[in-house]
């Protein structure tokens, strides 16, 4: 448990950073737990995480989560990297050590398994295959949260091959690479649909995907939060689909953050969810 009497740092670093909804959440956790600290964004450009990292300790912050693009890049700068972040490739969450040093891990894998647990409470990994759409590491994450959680097929399609495959090799598991052109197709029969990409975000075009093979019972699920529904959530709710975004993803990440920089676990409630839910619809 963290000293009551510190004031209690974190932060979010990233570039651009400032339309990261982190903040809102995490200083959420802040007031209602009645604890003195803050979580801050931190505009950090791209070259500059490695001071940037050093840099934490000495102003008295308890770590950190990354987002694009310092995720890759601080595999090499942190002193510790789990398993979990070797095996995903990224580190989304770096721990600041009492003795200065760094540890990385990710917990975006986590964030999102836990989102369907708590929206789709009869979700089952193995309850039949899941396309995953893209190859970056929001795809990476993801594949490995469903090959943790025991998913039997996973269909993984990217525009480049290379990348898909680079996740087969390295995440391991059930992965079966598909091409491009065969997107639409991969969603016979399947259980969930996943998009990874960031197609269908606010400023991008909509995710190229036909949905007329996607099984009307499937879960289409989505890692974009901004909008909180795409394109693709809004053409498969149209159609009857269950249809999650990544809201609950991004909050769920944050527990297991907590844990570890000030060893306590908040939790994520309808009154946080909402309140975020009304800040990106600009209330």
């Amino acid at each position: 448990m963290s000293d009551p009497k510190r004031f209690l740092l974190a932060a979010v670093m990233g570039w651009p950073v400032m339309h990261s909804r982190s903040p809102l959440m995490h200083n959420y956790w802040f007031d209602k737990l009645e604890l003195a600290g803050a979580y801050v964004p931190l505009a950090i450009e791209p070259g500059k995480l490695g001071p940037a990292l050093r840099a934490l300790h000495p102003l008295g912050f308890s770590g950190c989560n990354l987002t694009i693009p310092h995720k890759e890049d601080a595999m090499a700068i942190v002193d510790e990297v789990d398993e979990v972040a070797k095996a995903i490739g990224a580190i989304s969450c770096v721990v600041v050590r009492s003795d200065g040093s760094l540890f990385g891990t990710n917990n975006d894998w986590f964030g999102f398994i836990n989102n369907l647990k708590q929206e789709q409470p009869g979700w089952r990994a193995d309850a039949g295959p899941i396309a995953v759409i893209g190859a970056g590491g929001g795809s990476r994450a993801v594949c490995y949260g469903l090959m943790r959680e025991g998913a039997t097929e996973i269909r993984l399609v990217n525009r480049t091959r290379e990348r898909a495959e680079a996740i087969a090799n390295e995440v391991g598991g059930p992965i079966a690479v598909l091409p491009w052109e065969a997107r639409h197709d991969a969603l016979d029969g399947v259980a969930m649909a996943v998009n990874t990409t960031s197609q269908g975000m606010v400023g991008q075009a909509a995710l190229d995907l036909r949905l007329d093979r996607l099984p009307n019972t499937a879960l289409a699920a989505d890692i974009i939060y901004i909008p909180l529904e795409t394109p693709y959530l809004a053409a498969a709710r149209a159609r009857g689909n269950p249809t999650i975004n990544g809201l609950g993803m991004l909050l769920h990440q944050g527990r297991p953050a907590w844990k570890m920089w000030f060893g306590i676990e908040p939790e994520v409630t309808t009154e946080l969810h909402e309140r975020m839910q009304r800040s990106i619809l600009g209330h």
